[in-house]
């Protein structure tokens, strides 16, 4: 635990003296604290996962129901490695991508801000006391609030703030009386406490269980809770985006796991939650993504999508306990714990790739790019690692998130009843159009970005990033292949996890898992082969046609001598088919402008495609707040006499009503 403190020490100090003394110098050496924090961190959660007990410490404070109370356990220590990791890696990119507004904006407040953004992160998933980890909650909904809002000088930038600092508060509510019922009934505020008591009322457990999914959901970003994030996402720097988008939102998810440990034995009931959760959160978020033009606001709905994945291994890792299925219940959780590992990774590497996008081109609408694969080859290569990825292709890590709760759901269908049967079936059949949906969408986003010629002077004139930005996107591409590669090793990795979440002997676990184990060695082994055959064949043929004289020809041009950049596909285009097929959950609008006459000089079509839990949900239910609380404007008379009156009155009742 040592090493944790030393670290969240470097992280606030370095903080403090990039804030204090603005050089670039002293951000080059606060990006080498985030580092060098990772560096510290990572050492005590490898050996956590490795075996070693668990490590706490506890301090008493003065904070009333509080103490300081952190302990790093086999779950925390998970969620801490790829908080370090991303964190070290954002650090360091955002020094260069922050150049540019040297000496226009003031860069130490973003900097302290990433760094408490960091610690606050980590004491989240370290804390064991309620009060500390509200209060870290809150930090870091502050602090990202404050990274949201970098460039306050756009309107659509300060909207996407409050509308993120709305959303995290009204989940923060619904944690607070998650916090305060679990607290009442158990009469403590301690973590391990609740952990220790038994079984908790039917009702209580559910209605605590609702608490959770709302507060934490919010957070992560589950569909319907998610309506800050499409917008948040987009309007941070592209490498907080990232941190964001690849850890932050986990948070939600670890305190998910966490909660759930305090509940007792799950009811059939909350798998089936947490599976139609996943299932709108994944279809949709991906059919969003599939619809958007702004190529970072496309990454933020995957996010969506990916949450989703997460939540039908969790889902189907509770219907296991509530059935009694020990394989379901390890397949489902040990998909659902990998995929945040995964999702860490490759969304981080996109999320950079867009930033060095937006960095070279000037711009990340997507139908102003093209033809970017000559010009920023570093960029294109490693964000068609990350595409490949995200979409669950071997040969790399989100395939094999994925195959386990593939395997999950298979085993749900054959091996138990019909309870879960139809889960596993729906997983199925949702995991399956999600993978293809994100395929198409990613076809769409590298093709119209890298491929093709320029579509605009943006993508005629972008160059490739400096080194600072690169070696990040190059370390995430290399942990996505990594974790394919060793995935057996990871997954061995993930025993005393899965043994502290079932309460099961580590033997046992190993044991269960051990035909897993066998099969993603041999789909490891055969991925390697295919990968090996296809260099071998690229091999040969460049050795074949190394002798041979390259002559140049006229092709066929289909009657157009001098084809323009705006006869190919566009966007919109591309995925038109996909979106007219389920234009009624999109209701993408259209603003047409036909051509006219003969010979006609202008036509246009431009698509739109609005939240629809935005629209139709969250704004009208807002407007009606607003509408009531208007009736209120008569006790506001600028009189702070009368304010003072209310404040007596309201004094006089809480005085009588404690005294009765």
């Amino acid at each position: 635990m040592s090493w944790l403190l030393l670290a969240l020490a470097v992280l606030l100090i370095s903080g403090l003296l990039a804030l204090l003394v603005q050089h670039r110098t002293v951000s080059v050496l606060a990006a080498g604290g985030v580092v060098a924090a990772a560096v510290c961190g990572s050492i005590p959660a490898l050996r956590v996962l490795l075996g070693a007990p668990a490590e706490s410490l506890r301090w008493n404070w003065a904070v009333p129901y509080g103490e300081f109370a952190v302990e790093l356990d086999a779950l925390s220590a998970w969620f801490v490695l790829p908080i370090l990791f991303l964190s070290a890696l954002a650090a360091i990119y955002g020094t260069e991508y922050l150049a540019g507004w040297r000496g226009k904006k003031s860069l130490g407040g973003a900097t302290f801000f990433f760094h408490l953004l960091v610690a606050s992160m980590l004491i989240v998933v370290l804390a064991r006391n309620a009060v500390l980890f509200l209060v870290a909650w809150e930090v870091m909904a502050l602090a990202s609030f404050f990274l949201v809002t970098f460039e306050d000088e756009q309107e659509s930038v300060r909207e996407a703030g409050w509308i993120y600092l709305v959303a995290t508060h009204l989940g923060t509510a619904f944690l607070l009386a998650f916090f305060l019922v679990l607290g009442r009934e158990t009469g403590s505020l301690d973590f391990n406490q609740w952990a220790a008591t038994g079984a908790l009322a039917p009702g209580t457990a559910g209605l605590l269980f609702a608490l959770a999914v709302i507060g934490f959901g919010t957070k992560a970003g589950f569909m319907p809770f998610h309506v800050w994030l499409p917008e948040a996402h987009p309007a941070a720097p592209s490498h907080v985006s990232a941190l964001m988008s690849g850890v932050m939102i986990k948070t939600g998810i670890y305190g998910l796991f966490r909660a759930l440990t305090f509940l007792g034995a799950p009811p059939l009931w909350w798998g089936w939650v947490l599976l139609g959760m996943g299932l709108s959160s994944g279809i949709l978020g991906v059919l969003f993504a599939l619809a958007q033009h702004d190529l970072k606001r496309l990454l933020a709905y995957h996010s969506v999508e990916n949450i989703g994945i997460i939540a039908l291994g969790l889902g189907l890792g509770l219907i296991g306990v509530s059935l009694n299925s020990p394989l379901l219940v390890l397949l489902g959780l040990s998909g659902s714990l990998l995929h945040v590992v995964n999702h860490a990774l490759f969304k981080g590497l996109l999320f950079l790739g867009a930033g060095s996008v937006l960095h070279g081109a000037g711009t990340r609408e997507i139908d102003h790019l093209g033809g970017l694969l000559k010009r920023m080859p570093w960029t294109g290569t490693t964000f068609l690692i990350g595409a490949v990825a995200i979409c669950g292709l071997p040969p790399l890590n989100g395939f094999v998130s994925e195959l386990l709760i593939f395997a999950g759901a298979y085993q749900g269908v054959i091996a138990t009843g019909a309870s879960a049967a139809w889960p596993g079936l729906a997983v199925i059949a949702g995991l399956a159009l999600i993978g293809g949906l994100a395929a198409a969408c990613f076809t769409k986003a590298f093709g119209i970005v890298f491929l093709g010629e320029p579509r605009s002077e943006h993508a005629m004139r972008a160059h490739e990033s400096g080194w600072g930005m690169r070696w990040p996107m190059l370390l995430l591409a290399a942990g996505c292949a990594a974790i394919a590669l060793f995935a057996p090793a990871v997954v061995r990795a993930l025993v005393p996890v899965l043994a502290e979440l079932t309460r099961s002997p580590l033997e046992t676990v190993s044991s269960s898992l051990a035909p897993v184990m066998r099969i993603l060695t041999r789909v490891v082994t055969a991925t390697l082969g295919f990968v090996g055959l296809a260099l071998l064949l690229a091999w040969l043929r460049n050795r074949l046609l190394s002798g041979r004289s390259v002559k140049m020809a006229g092709t066929w041009d289909c009657g157009y001598v001098q084809p323009t950049a705006r006869m190919q596909y566009t966007a919109s285009s591309f995925a038109q088919p996909l979106t007219h097929l389920f234009k009624a959950l999109l209701r993408t609008r259209e603003r047409l402008t036909r051509p006219a006459g003969l010979f006609p000089k202008a036509a246009s079509l431009a698509t739109e495609t609005p939240d629809l839990c935005r629209g139709n949900l969250y704004a009208p239910a807002f407007q009606k707040v607003s509408w009531s609380l208007s009736k209120l404007r008569w006790l506001q008379h600028g009189n702070v006499q009368l304010y003072v009156l209310y404040i007596a009155l309201t004094l006089l009742v809480l005085l009588l009503w404690k005294l009765r």
